[in-house]
């Protein structure tokens, strides 16, 4: 610390100039983006906001609100919890949203279902193809050992730490960070079982849109996949606009498209409907 910025008067001054400095990765505020799709008003935007390489960002969106993910370099890596914002211990189950669906490969149409038979987010669309409900996100652990350091607040951090704090912020501990899903880097399993990552980097730009189906909280983490081959700790920001919607109508194709899926969308009226 500079011996100006010992003296808090001098501190004081100095961080009130650096008021409107806008930086590659922070929340906009109030939010704004001109690239809204077409029909979203700019009234409606709840969330903007560029997630730095390592950050990780948080939002409790209302039932029908939309969320789009971007990967603006081409190497965001995008580790997603969800949980029911009026009723946490609700929150995503991996293995439901895979067994139920008897997909594990996740792209447009697909729902991300909770451990109460809930649609907690649906996937309305899809430019990029590579997810993952496999691996889950790194940890202290397996950062350390590839990196040589995976902790929070050291120069590799690791997802599972990174969503931590973000479930933090809503009351949450360390035993709610459970498995997640993992947009942007993707996994494929072999015949003999192998688990082959496709981890890019890509073409920038790729973006999923999310649909809330009941009133949710989001944490996302950006940091590389657990199985990224890549020597070096890389990943890329990660940009996140929400905007507000209609809960999802009867006649939609994606709560129609399966008896399981319109079963779970039906347990989400049954919620609502107390």
């Amino acid at each position: 610390m500079s011996e100006a910025l010992a003296n808090p008067l001098a501190a004081r001054d100095h961080a009130r100039r650096m008021a409107g400095t806008v930086v590659e990765a922070m929340p906009v505020l109030p939010p704004s983006a001109d690239d809204l799709p077409a029909g979203v008003s700019p009234a409606d935007l709840l969330w903007e906001e560029t997630i730095a390489a390592g950050g990780y960002a948080t939002r409790r969106l209302a039932r029908g609100a939309q969320l789009r993910l971007i990967d603006v370099q081409g190497d965001a890596c995008a580790s997603i919890l969800l949980f029911n914002a009026e009723m946490p211990t609700e929150r995503l189950n991996v293995a439901d949203t895979v067994k139920i669906q008897w997909n594990a490969y996740l792209g447009a149409g697909k729902l991300l279902l909770s451990d109460m038979g809930r649609v907690l987010m649906s996937i309305t669309e899809d430019g990029a193809g590579t997810h993952d409900t496999f691996c889950g996100a790194s940890n202290a652990a397996s950062n350390g050992a590839k990196y040589g350091d995976g902790s929070n607040s050291g120069p590799h951090p690791n997802g599972r730490d990174r969503l931590l704090l973000g479930a933090a912020k809503h009351g949450l501990t360390r035993r709610d960070v459970h498995p997640c899903v993992t947009l942007f880097k993707g996994t494929r399993i072999q015949a003999d079982g192998t688990i082959t990552p496709l981890v890019g980097p890509y073409e920038p730009g790729r973006s999923v849109i999310l649909r809330a189906e009941m009133d949710v909280i989001v944490v996302i983490a950006n940091c590389p996949h657990v199985l990224d081959p890549r020597e070096d700790w890389t990943v890329t920001p990660l940009r996140a606009t929400a905007w507000r919607g209609l809960a999802t109508p009867a006649d939609d194709a994606i709560r129609t498209a399966t008896p399981e899926g319109l079963r779970a969308f039906e347990n989400v009226d049954d919620y609502y409907r107390r």
